[in-house]
C-alpha cells in the first residue's frame, strides 16, 4: 500500500499576491466610505490614464514627441521615488518590518514583494503611461520590439525604485519623523503645482516644446526614461544607441533589486535601536532646553515662548502648518516676480501667511489647555500668556518677512521699493497678530490629533472659517492707514518720503499688536471654560 505524495507547498510569490488581494478586500469591507473612496480613486486614475494614453497617441508623429514622452517618464519615475517618503502608509500590507520573525530568505522575498507590488492602481497607471509613451515613438519592426521590452521594464523599474526607497527608509517612515513627512505631503503637492505652473509659463515664452530638447537629451540616458528613449532610437535605426539605453535600464533595475535585498537583510538582522535613539534624543533635548532657556527671557515669558517653539518643532500638525506657511509665503511672491506679474509688495503675502499662525493659539494645546488655564486668573496673566506666544511667533516671522521682502526686491531689481514694501509688510504682520489674538479668544476650535488630514473637529468648521477669513478682512482694515499712506505718496510723486514707511510701518505694527493683545487678554481670562471645551473636542 503506497502513501499519497504530499502536495507541493504554494510558491511564496503566489502567497504574497493572495495576501495582498485579501487584505485589500478586507480593508474595503470595513466601511462604505472607504469603499466609495477607493472606487472613486480607481475611476479617476483610470480616466486620467486613458486621457494621457490618448494624448500620447495623438502626439505620434510630432517632431517633439520624443522630448515630451521621455521627460514625462522621468517625472513619473521621480514620483515613484518620493512617494514612499510622503505616503508611508500607502501600502502598509507590504511593510517588510512585519516579516522579520518569519524564516524567509532575501532573494525569494524580494521576488514575492515585487510581484505583489505590481498589483494596484499605481502600477496600472504607470503601465498606461509607458504604453502611451511607446506608442508615440514606435515605428517599424525595430521600434515595436523595443517597445515590447521597454514597457514592462519601465513599470518594474518604477515599482522596484519605490520599494527600494521604502525598504531603505522603513525605520524613518514608521517613526514620528515619517508621520511628519506624511503630513507635509500636501505642501509638496502645492509646491509642485507652483513649479509646474512656472515651468509652463516659461515654456510658452521660450519657444514651445523645442526648448525641452536639451533636458530630454539628458533624461534619455537616465533609467528608466532611457528605456522609452530606446524606442525612439530603434525607430530611427540607431540600434546600438537603443541597445545601450535599454541596457542602462536593465542594469539600474538590477542595482535597485540588489539595494532592496541588502536593505531587507539589514532590516531583518539589525536590532531596532529606537530605544537607544530615543534616550540619546532625550539627552539632546535636555541639553537644548538649558541653552534655549538661557537665550530666552526669564519668568513666564520665556517659559511660554519655549513651549511655543517646541510645539513648532515637535507637534506634526503645528510643524506642517509652519513649514507650509513659510514655503508658500516665499514661493508665491518670488514666483510672481519671476513671471513678471508681481512687484516687491507681493512680499506682504508672506506676512499674511505667517500672521495666520497666531490664529487659534489655544487649539494646538487641545485638552492640555487646562494646564494653561490653571495659570490664568486675571487679565494680566492672560496678557502675559498671549504676549509670550506672540513674541515666539515674531521671533520667526519678522526675520523671515525681512528675508522674503529683500529676496523679492533682489529678484525684481527694484531695491528702491524695499523700505516702503517692508514697512507695509511689517504693519500687516502686526495687524494679523493682533486680530489673531482676539480670534483665538473669541473663536477657538479643536485640531484633531488622530488624523493627518483633518485640521478642524467635526461641527467646528464654521468657527474656523469665521476666525480665518474674518481675521484676514479685519487685519486688512486695520492696516488701511499704512496702505493708504503708501498709495498717497505714490500718487503725489513723493517717492523721497517713502522710506519713512519702514520705521512708520514697524512702529504701527508694534502698536496694533500691543492693542490687540490688550483687547484679547480680558476676553481670554473670562472665557477659559468655553475655550477649554472648544479645544477639547478633537
Amino acid at each position: 500500500m503506497t502513501t499519497a505524495a504530499a502536495p507541493a507547498p504554494p510558491s511564496l510569490t503566489s502567497v504574497f499576491v493572495r495576501l495582498k488581494l485579501s487584505l485589500l478586500r478586507n480593508g474595503l469591507r470595513q466601511s462604505a466610505g472607504r469603499t466609495a473612496a477607493y472606487i472613486t480613486s480607481v475611476v479617476v486614475t483610470v480616466v486620467f490614464a486613458a486621457v494621457m494614453l490618448l494624448g500620447f497617441v495623438l502626439l505620434r508623429g510630432n517632431a517633439h514627441a520624443d522630448s515630451v514622452v521621455v521627460l514625462m517618464t522621468a517625472v513619473l519615475a521621480l514620483s515613484w521615488a518620493v512617494m514612499p517618503l510622503f505616503v508611508p502608509s500607502g501600502d502598509e500590507t507590504l511593510d517588510p518590518s512585519r516579516l522579520v520573525m518569519l524564516p524567509l530568505r532575501p532573494r525569494p522575498l524580494v521576488r514575492a514583494l515585487l510581484v505583489a507590488s505590481l498589483v494596484g492602481v499605481g502600477p496600472l497607471f504607470t503601465l498606461c503611461i509607458a504604453l502611451g509613451a511607446s506608442l508615440a515613438l514606435a515605428r517599424g519592426a525595430a521600434g515595436v520590439v523595443a517597445a515590447v521590452v521597454a514597457v514592462p521594464l519601465v513599470v518594474v523599474a518604477c515599482v522596484a525604485l519605490s520599494r527600494a526607497v521604502a525598504a531603505a527608509n522603513v525605520r524613518l517612515l514608521t517613526s514620528r519623523k515619517g508621520r511628519d513627512l506624511a503630513v507635509l505631503s500636501g505642501l509638496v503637492i502645492a509646491v509642485g503645482f507652483q513649479v509646474i505652473n512656472f515651468g509652463a509659463q516659461r515654456l510658452s515664452r521660450a519657444g514651445g516644446l523645442a526648448s525641452l530638447e536639451p533636458a530630454a537629451a539628458v533624461a534619455g540616458w537616465l533609467p528608466p526614461a532611457s528605456a522609452i528613449a530606446a524606442v525612439g532610437s530603434a525607430s530611427e535605426g540607431d540600434y546600438a544607441v537603443a541597445a545601450g539605453q535599454l541596457l542602462l535600464t536593465v542594469l539600474a533595475l538590477g542595482a535597485l533589486l540588489l539595494w532592496w535585498q541588502r536593505s531587507l537583510v539589514k532590516l531583518m538582522t539589525t536590532p531596532d535601536g529606537s530605544t537607544i535613539g530615543a534616550a540619546s534624543a532625550s539627552g539632546r533635548d535636555r541639553a537644548g532646553t538649558g541653552l534655549l532657556g538661557r537665550l530666552l527671557p526669564g519668568g513666564r515669558t520665556g517659559t511660554v515662548m519655549e513651549r511655543s517653539l517646541r510645539y513648532i518643532w515637535r507637534d506634526p500638525k503645528t510643524k506642517a502648518a509652519w513649514i507650509t506657511s513659510l514655503a508658500i509665503g516665499a514661493i508665491v511672491p518670488i514666483f510672481n516676480v519671476l513671471q513678471g506679474t508681481g512687484s516687491v509688495y507681493w512680499a506682504c503675502f508672506a506676512s499674511g501667511m505667517l500672521g495666520m499662525m497666531m490664529y487659534n493659539q489655544f487649539g494646538q494645546d487641545t485638552s492640555a489647555f487646562w494646564m494653561v488655564a490653571q495659570t490664568i486668573s486675571t487679565p494680566a496673566d492672560a496678557y502675559a500668556e498671549l504676549r509670550a506666544r506672540a513674541l515666539a511667533l515674531l521671533l520667526i516671522t519678522v526675520p523671515f518677512t525681512v528675508l522674503v521682502t529683500a529676496g523679492t526686491a533682489a529678484v525684481s531689481g527694484d531695491w528702491s521699493a524695499l523700505p516702503d514694501a517692508l514697512g507695509v509688510a511689517l504693519a500687516l504682520l502686526g495687524a494679523m497678530i493682533a486680530v489673531g489674538a482676539v480670534a483665538s479668544a473669541t473663536f477657538p476650535y479643536s485640531i484633531p490629533q488622530d488624523s493627518a488630514y483633518k485640521n478642524v473637529a467635526p461641527g467646528q468648521g464654521g468657527l474656523a472659517w469665521i476666525s480665518i477669513f474674518g481675521g484676514m478682512v479685519g487685519a486688512a482694515l486695520l492696516c488701511a492707514p499704512v496702505i493708504g499712506t503708501t498709495i498717497y505718496l505714490h500718487l503725489a510723486d513723493e517717492e523721497s518720503l517713502l522710506w519713512l514707511l519702514l520705521p512708520g510701518g514697524a512702529a504701527y505694527g508694534a502698536l496694533i499688536t500691543w492693542t490687540g493683545l490688550k483687547l484679547a487678554a480680558p476676553r481670554t481670562a473670562s472665557r477659559l471654560p468655553e475655550i477649554l471645551a472648544a479645544v477639547s473636542k478633537g
